[in-house]
């Protein structure tokens, strides 16, 4: 079963307290934003596949935070107001919210919007779980790896580190930005701690270990060219 990342966007902490107590009983890992500017600077490092955003905030509302990151990013948003006006629905959906649920409301009923939410925009990415990358085969429900038709044994982080750079391969990441994304936003680890599981995660893919590519002054990233493979437009 895939694990998905919510961020609740709300400036009530009770509020955020509640809904992530609901989420996390269904397995769901949730990340927490007090208002719009904060929840922008946190899904670059946190990847979220589904906010949950309050319409009444400071600094920048529900319906201002939707216009934003639609801008550039596809993520659903599931729109919390107390103002349960026709017209403030029919906003929110047309700024591109995927659900607009009125306060107070059920956990029943969050949790049903939720999951609809989630089964409508990842039915596609569920049925097709192999991320599949040269002689890599990454199967994400399984969380496991095979590298030319042999099975690797990772651990729970080089697994992790490995499906980052092969998921975003055109990226560069920062060693701090792993740890947040690999580690957990409460990690205790250091930069020392990610260069030693990539040396690892480079011995156990042996011949292939330079698939991941030292950035020097920056941090790591995918080279599938070193295998062979090359991103479109490139050759």
């Amino acid at each position: 079963m895939n694990t998905y990342t919510i961020m609740i966007i709300d400036d009530e902490s009770q509020m955020r307290n509640l809904v992530r107590k609901f989420l996390e009983i269904e397995n769901y890992k949730v990340i927490e934003a007090t208002d719009g500017v904060h929840a922008l600077s946190l899904i670059e490092t946190t990847s979220p596949d589904l906010f949950i955003v309050d319409v009444m905030m400071p600094f920048m509302n529900g319906f201002q935070f939707a216009e934003e990151v639609k801008r550039n990013y596809t993520t659903p948003i599931i729109f919390l107001s107390a103002k349960g006006d026709e017209w403030d629905k029919v906003k929110g959906l047309k700024l591109g919210g995927d659900d607009y649920i009125v306060k107070p409301f059920l956990s029943a009923e969050l949790l049903a919007r939720v999951e609809s939410v989630l089964r409508r925009t990842y039915q596609h990415a569920q049925q097709d779980n192999l991320l599949k990358a040269g002689p890599l085969v990454i199967d994400t429900d399984a969380h496991s790896v095979k590298v030319d038709g042999a099975p690797l044994s990772l651990t729970l982080k080089e697994f992790g580190l490995l499906h980052l750079f092969i998921k975003n391969q055109d990226r560069v990441y920062t060693r701090e930005q792993i740890l947040e994304i690999v580690w957990g936003e409460n990690h205790y680890s250091t930069d020392r701690t990610v260069d030693t599981h990539i040396k690892t995660l480079r011995l156990k893919l042996g011949d292939y270990a330079k698939l991941i590519e030292t950035v020097w002054g920056v941090g790591y990233k995918a080279n599938l060219q070193s295998v062979g493979v090359f991103p479109p437009g490139t050759v």
